[in-house]
Order: C-alpha cells, then sequence, then structure tokens
C-alpha cells in the first residue's frame, strides 16, 4: 500500500502517523511547500507557490490556495505515472486537496479538517463588542472555498477535537470523525527528579514556586497580553514567584502590532516586570517537557480557535493547568475536577485561580493526577494513530 501525504509544513500533524506508517512497512510519500528533515522510508516531493497580487482583498487566500492546488496537482501527476498513491490524507485547509479527485480518481482521500472560519462565536468576534466588519466577513468567508470544495471529494475526514468539527457546516459534519492526532503519554509524564535550567543559571526543580506559559508566538490569539497582567498582579504579591515564558516575537495567529514593537516588548513596558519574567524564545521539546515536570502552575489561554499541543502535553506531564474558558479548552479541562478555568479577559481573577493552584497543595494533587488521566483516556498516542490507521486501511486495501 502506497499513502501519500499532503501538508504544507513538512509532516506537521502527521509525523507520528507517518512514523508508524513506516514501521509497518508502508509505502509512505510526503507532498510539502516547507520539507523538513528527511525521514528514513519518506519520499518528499516540494512544491512551490508562485507570488501574485490579487485584484480584491478578500481573494487572497482563495488564490493562494488556487496555485496550491495547482501545485500539488502537478506533483501528484508525476506520481500517477510513476507509483500512483492507494490513500492520500491531506490537510484541507491550504489547498492542498483541491484537485487531488481530478488528479488521483482511483485513490481515496482522506481530509484532516483543522479549522473552519466563522465570522461570528469563534476568533473573528471574539471579545469584540462592535459587530465584526463586513470586509473581515468577506474574507473569512472566502477562505473557507478551498474546503468545502476539497470536503465535497472526500471519502473520509477528521477533526482533532468535537469543537473543530462543530465548526463545520452541518452538512458536511456527518462524514468528519473526531481523532487527535496523539500526545506521547510515556515521553510527556511527572518526573520528581526532573530540573530545568534557566538562562541565568538557575536550577528549577519540582516544588520550586514556577508559573509557566507556553505559545508559538507570544500574541494576543494565546492570551499572552492576559497573562502578563496577571502576572503583574502575582508578582506584586508574591515576590518569590518566577515566571517563565516560552514564545517568540512573531505576528502569531493575529496580526503585527501598528507600533512595529512585539508583543513581548509591548507588555513589558506596560507591567513593569521587566527581569521578574524570564522570556525564552525557543525550547528543544526535551527541554519543554522538563520546563512541564517542574512547573508548579501551567497557564493556557486562547481565543476559541485551534487547541494547542502544549496543553495536552502540560496535562501528560502532571501540570496543574488554569486554562481559559473558552472553547475548545472547555472540552478538554473541566473546572475544579482536571484544572482550572478562569475568563479570558478578566486578569485579577485568573491572577486569583493561579494563586490558588498554588497555595493547595491537596487540591494540586488531585487535580494533577486528574488531568494526566484525561490524556491517557482520550488523547493517548497510540490509539489515536491506531485509529488512523485503521481507517487508511479501511480504505486502501
Amino acid at each position: 500500500m502506497h499513502v501519500l501525504f499532503v501538508h504544507r509544513a513538512g509532516s506537521g500533524q502527521f509525523a507520528a502517523l507517518i512514523a508508524s506508517l513506516v514501521a509497518q512497512g508502508v509505502e509512505v510519500s510526503l507532498i510539502t511547500e516547507r520539507p523538513g528533515q528527511e525521514q528514513p522510508g519518506v519520499s518528499q516531493l516540494v512544491y512551490s507557490v508562485e507570488e501574485t497580487s490579487t485584484r480584491h482583498p478578500a481573494l487572497a487566500a482563495t488564490e493562494y490556495h488556487l496555485r496550491t492546488g495547482e501545485a500539488v496537482a502537478r506533483l501528484m501527476e508525476r506520481l500517477k505515472s510513476t507509483d500512483p498513491p492507494d490513500v492520500v490524507l491531506g490537510h484541507i485547509g491550504w489547498g492542498g486537496l483541491l484537485f487531488a479527485r481530478d488528479t488521483l480518481p482511483d485513490a481515496a482521500l482522506i481530509g484532516y479538517c483543522e479549522y473552519y472560519y466563522r465570522s461570528t462565536g469563534s476568533d473573528l468576534d471574539f471579545g469584540m463588542s462592535d459587530p465584526v466588519p463586513a470586509a473581515d466577513r468577506y474574507r473569512v468567508r472566502m477562505r473557507n472555498a478551498a474546503q468545502l470544495l476539497a470536503l465535497d471529494t472526500l471519502d473520509a475526514a477528521y477533526a482533532p477535537t468535537q469543537w473543530q468539527r462543530q465548526q463545520y457546516p452541518a452538512a458536511y459534519r456527518k462524514r468528519i470523525a473526531v481523532c487527535h492526532d496523539g500526545i506521547d503519554t510515556t515521553f510527556c509524564r511527572s518526573d520528581a527528579e526532573a530540573s530545568f535550567v534557566l538562562p541565568d543559571g538557575r536550577v528549577l526543580v519540582p516544588g520550586s514556586p514556577v508559573v509557566t506559559f507556553v505559545a508559538r508566538d507570544l500574541d494576543p490569539y494565546r492570551g499572552y497580553p492576559q497573562f502578563m497582567r496577571a502576572a503583574a498582579i502575582l508578582a506584586a504579591r508574591h515576590p518569590d514567584l518566577i515566571f517563565v515564558v516560552i514564545g517568540g516575537d512573531g505576528a502569531g495567529y493575529g496580526r503585527p502590532r501598528s507600533d512595529d514593537n512585539s508583543w513581548r516588548e509591548a507588555m513589558c513596558a506596560e507591567t513593569g516586570l521587566g527581569e521578574r519574567i524570564v522570556h525564552i524564545p525557543w525550547l528543544s521539546y526535551e527541554k519543554l517537557i522538563r520546563l512541564f515536570q517542574v512547573s508548579a502552575a501551567h497557564v493556557y489561554l486562547t481565543v476559541p480557535f485551534v487547541l494547542s499541543w502544549s496543553l495536552l502535553e502540560a496535562m501528560a506531564c502532571g501540570c496543574l493547568v488554569i486554562g481559559s474558558d473558552t472553547e475548545p479548552v472547555k472540552e478538554v479541562i473541566r473546572d475544579g475536577s482536571n484544572g482550572l478555568l478562569a475568563p479570558f479577559h478578566e486578569e485579577a481573577l485568573l491572577a486569583e485561580r493561579i494563586a490558588e493552584a498554588l497555595a493547595q497543595p491537596a487540591l494540586a494533587r488531585s487535580l494533577r493526577r486528574a488531568a494526566r488521566e484525561t490524556v491517557i483516556a482520550s488523547y493517548e498516542r497510540e490509539r489515536c494513530i491506531d485509529r488512523q490507521i485503521g481507517w487508511i486501511r479501511q480504505f486502501g486495501e
């Protein structure tokens, strides 16, 4: 059996699935725009998308998706003539599967449905008191065009969480299953002997008074400004607390600030925290897990949007997580049962919940244990991968 994966950024969410298929002797190819490290047993085909200027701003994403679909289709045509795949599994959000059915009519198509954009009840209008401008509503509706065209051709599809599935139109939901990418709960686990060395040489261990925050980029989508304001409240009351923030200075999922400052620079200036906050732009995966293992309280905030792996990895490590009372966080964290929740925009209440977590050791132990149990029960990698491979074999053999 030959399985072809399509993803803009290397193997992306498919990395563990690809590794499992290769280990089982399955032939695997990957079409990508941004190739990652070479993987034994995986043939990578790289495409590029020409830069153009579209006349209508609402069509910018759609044109990129169209050009992506054309570029991917050309590589699919090459495979079709030499080694046609039995199954194509791809992310439907960037146009990669747009012409898969036209190019590979005999292959089974499985789509990864990460996020369907909506103008209400989602990231676009979250926290807004005024209506979303018409231009933004039109833009996000057009951004879904390639997804809808791809969905119409798929044999099967899945989304990582129930809420992400629910974002898709009702007419398509019945063909979208729910299956997370999976968390390695053997590697992501608690460790009483863990230690983490800060850039200044201080060593953190389990029991250290450390509050952690992690995001790919420190932006409003992941609640970085709210975290910093809550940290300022806590710092004034608890001089011994250490705050460790992991994340880059990119725009992230939002837009760059109009003053050209990063959100890190802006929030450090606003809060005056300065050296009380340890900012680290990037960590290796192994060091990130060690940080989770020593964290006394981990904060995860997000507008209603894609769920980060880091939340589940932290929970698998037995972190006491204080999360935002937003979807899809509420799908994972049950307040007072396996973590704590706080309203996204109420920094004072967020600070209180963090303080509550740090002040009640018995509650903390119970929440930490339940957090890991939640991940093992519903997001453990081997079970998720087994389910995904089951779909592939069902359609490909």
